[in-house]
């Protein structure tokens, strides 16, 4: 491989062009808030969910034989695309496409579920499903993090940083406060949670669309309610239809224009992510000071003057009854 997978964000706005610049069709992703059955229906269709949780450090992850909440089905994980992760950091883009590509209209949905079970993934998705859907899961994850395209899309939404460590181990098996992605999602009827760190998909049982969110929900409650009742760093991203797509059928217009706005403010939030800002901060700092010796004439003057400041708001506080002043502590 070329290159390593950098850090990316459990952000609304990074997963949508992410997908865009991966060829996918109609798709946007939607941050939730709450684990309200409700709140996620009425986004509907929905293709699946992707939760970003902290790795626990008081269980082993890898539940051997049995995982911690539904079963094993070694069977799907040659049906369905699974994928062992082999690398570190990939796994937002591999909740990714755990999703999408189950998602082509290769499942058993009628026909009227099929806007709600099939995505238009593109010719790069397609080209990479067809290909990996012949290799056992471990391939499948190797063939992922060899793919220069998917890796280069997926580095373009990593935060700038001077600082960025591409190598270490995985995840799980260092950082205490390293955290991992998941995908949720209906396939044949089933509700499966797909996750390369585990030896198969895990199945929570039947499922519908329309049972989907509530079903979902209460299998993130169960996971949740194994941390501490202070352990509140999860997220939690909807797969959804375009919502621009929705609000043209219906006429709305003012749901478009927010959709359109929403859209111009992920665009300009993605900018900032590629670039570095401490090079910048760093030079307007030594700019400032520089100028302000220049003004003043001694960084020992300029300090003074910021201690008489001090001194004149605590005796204007003293004469206007405030009080409290005699125990305020100036800067030595």
């Amino acid at each position: 491989m070329s290159g390593g997978w950098n850090t990316i964000e459990s952000d609304a706005g990074v997963f949508t062009f992410l997908l865009d610049n991966l060829g996918v069709k109609g798709v946007q992703c939607e941050e939730l808030l709450t684990l309200d059955p409700d709140a996620l229906a009425q986004l509907y269709p929905v293709y699946g969910v992707i939760f970003l949780f902290k790795f626990p450090t008081d269980a082993p992850y890898h539940a051997g034989d049995k995982p911690h909440d539904g079963t094993f089905d070694q069977d799907a994980a040659e049906r369905l695309f699974f994928a062992a992760q082999t690398i570190q950091n990939a796994c937002g883009t591999q909740a990714l496409l755990s999703v999408l590509l189950n998602k082509t209209g290769d499942d058993e949905a009628t026909s009227s579920d099929k806007q709600a079970t099939t995505i238009d993934i593109g010719p790069v998705l397609s080209d990479f499903r067809e290909f990996t859907m012949a290799l056992p899961p471990e391939y499948r994850g190797e063939a992922l993090s060899n793919s220069e395209l998917i890796r280069s899309v997926h580095n373009s939404f990593a935060r700038s940083s001077p600082f960025v460590d591409e190598t270490g181990p995985r995840p799980d098996e260092a950082d205490p406060d390293a955290f991992h992605f998941v995908a949720y999602t209906p396939i044949n009827g089933v509700l499966y949670e797909l996750d390369g760190l585990q030896p198969a998909p895990i199945s929570h049982g039947p499922c519908t669309q329309e049972s989907f969110p509530t079903k979902v929900m209460e299998v993130l409650q169960r996971r949740i309610a194994r941390y501490s009742a202070t352990e509140i760093r999860f997220n939690l991203l909807a797969l959804v239809r375009d919502l621009r797509e929705r609000a043209r059928e219906i006429g709305d217009f003012e749901m478009l224009e927010r959709e359109e706005r929403k859209r111009r403010d992920w665009q300009f939030e993605n900018a900032l992510r590629r670039h570095n800002f401490v090079g910048f901060a760093g030079e307007v700092l030594k700019g400032v000071v520089a100028t302000k010796l220049k003004q003043e004439g001694a960084y020992e003057k300029w300090i003074e003057q910021g201690k008489e400041r001090m001194r004149r708001r605590i005796e204007e506080r003293k004469k206007a009854g405030g009080g409290g002043g005699e125990d305020v502590e100036m800067a030595g």
